[in-house]
């Protein structure tokens, strides 16, 4: 199996989009997949060093959106005509005139369900993108079984078509951290180890972190030595977050730390009393799933694919603020019941790998490859 990869849309910072593209291109090679990976030039050794991968890097003026969009449509369709037996584009658009089967990961439908959570011109760009990849792929790939159901309802996919991948999560990478690595981390953020509430993700209203200032400052209110939050990830588009984060005073305090380097995370994590993630609506929801495997405490939501991510392992909150408020001050309470969930996210997060999702990524080339051969 012969695949032309299109990496070219990811980005420099490795969210959860970065992570998922490279881990799954790390182990195609061992689930049957030899790759030819079309990337920007800053990615080209990363690539090269993986199983498998022939790297052809892009001209440096196709870092900018608009060239590159343009490029997708003109020039990577005649980097399709032989030699490869299956296009994966990992990230919404594909090229419209390519002459292979493509394959096109989808990773979540809130642009057609919740759009008010995304900027209005990228939730018309994705929806374009979303409809156009579930009408030419010969297979979408997407994280989780309401992924799938949601394309089905609100796009008119078909679910014959719609292969679920689940992410997986690299134990190496997220491991419940050592104590040295938590004090190192808390010294640099003025912190305590296991005396602060962390989240991790991009600042943006999807990911509902005004309503977790919210519920926090409600969960800790009265306390005479009240837990941190800690926010860490690069700023989104919410302009209601500083307004919210200047009304706190007194004791309460917010630590933003911005994007943090792969390698402190697992210290941001493991090292905090809870992680909060009471998102609105993930495609899958890796936040969480690296947490659980830190063994941290996670409180998060029911909505979309998070009970697939967090199943009994994890605790649970309705979206608003007196909600998260209620069900974190529960968990700082009750050091017990935070140390059983722990241990069960630790047990729950090693049942899911890249190993896995990449042979399942493998078994949906397989079968656009078929549909070229039988045509």
């Amino acid at each position: 199996m012969r695949v032309l990869v299109d990496a070219s849309a990811i980005p420099a910072d490795r969210g959860g989009v970065g992570r998922y593209v490279d881990e799954v291109l790390d182990h195609l090679g061992e689930a049957g997949a030899a790759t030819h990976v079309i990337c920007q030039r800053r990615d080209a050794e990363r690539y090269a060093a993986m199983r498998g991968a022939a790297v052809h890097p892009l001209p440096k003026v196709l870092e900018r959106r608009a060239l590159r969009l343009g490029w997708e449509q003109s020039g990577l369709p005649a980097r399709t005509l032989s030699g490869v037996d299956v296009l994966w584009s990992p990230h919404y658009t594909t090229a419209v005139a390519a002459r292979i089967p493509r394959v096109v990961t989808l990773h979540d439908a809130t642009f057609f369900s919740d759009p008010a959570v995304h900027l209005r011109t990228k939730a018309r760009f994705f929806r374009v993108a979303t409809r156009v990849a579930l009408r030419l792929a010969a297979r979408c790939v997407v994280p989780s079984r309401a992924t799938r159901d949601e394309l089905v309802r609100w796009a008119g996919g078909d679910a014959a078509k719609i292969v679920v991948a689940p992410h997986g999560v690299d134990r190496v990478a997220f491991h419940p951290p050592t104590g040295a690595e938590v004090e190192a981390f808390c010294r640099q953020h003025d912190l305590r180890p296991g005396h602060y509430v962390a989240f991790l993700g991009t600042l943006e209203p999807r990911k509902n972190v005004g309503a977790l200032l919210r519920g926090w400052r409600r969960a800790v209110a009265g306390l005479a030595d009240p837990p941190p939050l800690v926010l860490a990830g690069a700023a989104g588009w919410d302009r209601t977050l500083d307004d919210v984060v200047a009304a706190v005073r007194g004791p309460e305090r917010v630590v933003r730390t911005g994007y943090l380097d792969l390698p402190v995370l697992p210290a941001l994590l493991g090292g905090a009393a809870v992680v909060a993630y009471p998102s609105l609506g993930e495609g899958f929801g890796l936040p969480v799933l690296e947490a659980m495997a830190c063994g941290a405490t996670v409180l998060t939501t029911r909505r979309l694919s998070l009970p697939e991510v967090g199943g009994d392992a994890v605790a649970y909150t309705e979206p608003d603020a007196a909600s998260i408020g209620r069900n974190l001050r529960s968990l700082l309470d009750d050091g017990a019941r935070r140390d059983v969930l722990a241990a069960a996210a630790l047990e729950r997060a090693a049942t899911f790998s890249w190993e896995a999702s990449a042979r399942l990524h493998v078994a949906a080339f397989e079968a656009a490859a078929s549909r070229r051969v039988a045509a």
